[in-house]
């Protein structure tokens, strides 16, 4: 049942000492340094990995159709041609393996049973492209490639990083992965705030750029933050595409929880509410964006009595918070403020504050949000756009094409979001074995 398959570099002191159906037993011989731990470990991890090549090469083997028989891909026949090597990557290292190709009968590309049915993509096992994808998504190629070769005494080429890691990026952006589930929360969920920032990034081509974070924030009736989801997208024209994935979230969330109070929360960019006033029931403004223009009128107020300031600037925000209508009342206060220096600099903080007031009155509702415990900050969607994007894209030097850009993002926010990149593999394994062919000849 078994055929054999051959190594590059086996050392052999790694074997298989018994198989069946279910299992097999793998027995591995290590060295001993004993005067050096440090050593011995290193001598450990070669060979495990050794053992793991080999075991690797037992698993892929399994993977064939049984005694060559005649498959059926998409409506086609296929039939077996001849045996091929191929060389694998794993997160143990390389070998090569020989295995079927199958064939029309009209001729055409050949077809792997085996790279279909264990799901290799490209040359590597789903393992290692988990591992390297979850990886690129975090850190540079170069650094990588360093951690790779440190600590799991593997060598990969900077280029087949990136690549393998495309080939991931691509397949999260493929919606047949993405029906996601919500984890077991620990309380219902009382209120659902939808935010989206953006924050700016250095493409090769078009320069500065603004790419685009959304938070779908799950709480409980206290007002605790129990489970977010992040989306983001790559500098885009119209930002149709992001838009279109925040929103595919969001008609999610809603069938799930139909009875939520929905809140958008954001800054003051027009273009933010245009959407969220579409997609919920109560918008506020971001209470700490508030907080800033009214600091700087305090400073305008009292420029050399920091006692005095910071005790104006608490009573208002508290009233903000905690008083109905404080905000109009906030505003006719300012309306008619007298400032002691009438310096440029001042007029100008007091007329910001006031036309940002003017301009977001019917957002400013916080006595309403606060008494209900529904957030007031955007502070998670901001995070996201630090988390996202300028903590991974956003490095000395850095310049990005759309694409790959693109693909990065979409790995973040899935492992960033509680779950999503365990369920993304499984869906894409379980997505696999539902197409995989049946022999029927």
């Amino acid at each position: 049942m078994y055929k054999k398959y051959f190594y590059v570099a086996l050392n052999m002191t790694a074997v298989i000492l018994t198989r069946n159906e279910k299992s097999f037993t793998l027995q591995i011989e290590v060295p001993v340094d004993s005067d050096n731990m440090l050593s011995s470990e290193d001598l450990l991890q070669d060979a495990l990995n050794e053992g793991g090549r080999l075991a690797t090469g037992e698993l892929l083997q399994r993977f064939e159709v049984p005694n060559h028989d005649p498959v059926v891909l998409r409506g086609q026949k296929l039939t077996y041609k001849h045996q091929v090597a191929k060389r694998y990557e794993t997160p143990y290292g390389a070998f090569t393996f020989e295995r079927a190709v199958y064939q029309g009968h009209c001729g055409g590309v050949t077809w792997s049973p085996l790279d279909h049915n264990a799901h290799i993509i490209g040359a590597a096992t789903p393992k290692l492209a988990k591992m390297v994808s979850w990886k690129y998504s975090k850190i540079p190629a170069p650094a990588v490639a360093e951690d790779l070769e440190s600590n799991h005494g593997r060598k990969l080429a900077l280029s087949y990083i990136k690549h393998l890691s495309d080939a991931v990026g691509f397949l999260v952006e493929d919606h047949t992965y993405d029906e996601y589930d919500i984890p077991k929360l620990d309380e219902p969920v009382s209120s659902i705030a939808i935010g989206l920032d953006g924050t700016c990034m250095l493409l090769c081509e078009g320069g500065w750029r603004e790419a685009m974070c959304g938070t779908i924030s799950l709480y409980d009736a206290s007002g605790h933050r129990q489970y977010t989801i992040y989306t983001a997208a790559a500098p885009e024209y119209g930002k149709s595409s992001f838009l279109g994935h925040l929103e595919h979230e969001i008609r999610r969330i809603k069938d799930r929880f139909p009875n939520a109070h929905y809140i958008g929360i954001a800054d003051g960019a027009k273009s933010n509410w245009c959407f969220l006033k579409k997609h919920t029931d109560y918008q506020t403004l971001d209470f700490f964006h508030v907080s800033e223009y009214i600091g700087a009128v305090a400073q305008a107020l009292f420029p050399d009595n920091e006692k005095q300031r910071e005790a104006w600037l608490e009573d208002r925000l508290h009233r903000l918070k905690h008083k109905m209508g404080a905000a109009s009342r906030l505003l006719r206060e300012l309306e008619a403020v007298d400032l002691p220096k009438k310096t440029t600099a001042n007029v100008e903080k007091l007329y910001k504050a006031i036309s940002y007031m003017k301009n977001n009155q019917s957002l400013m509702r916080y006595y309403q949000s606060v008494s209900k415990n529904w957030p007031i900050g955007s502070g998670v969607t901001e995070a996201a756009c630090k988390t996202l994007v300028k903590q991974r894209l956003c490095g000395s030097g850095m310049r990005w094409k759309h694409q790959s850009a693109a693909i990065i993002l979409g790995i973040r926010a899935l492992s960033q979001t509680k779950e999503r990149w365990e369920q993304f593999w499984e869906r894409f394994m379980a997505v696999h074995r539902a197409n995989e062919p049946v022999s029927a000849f």
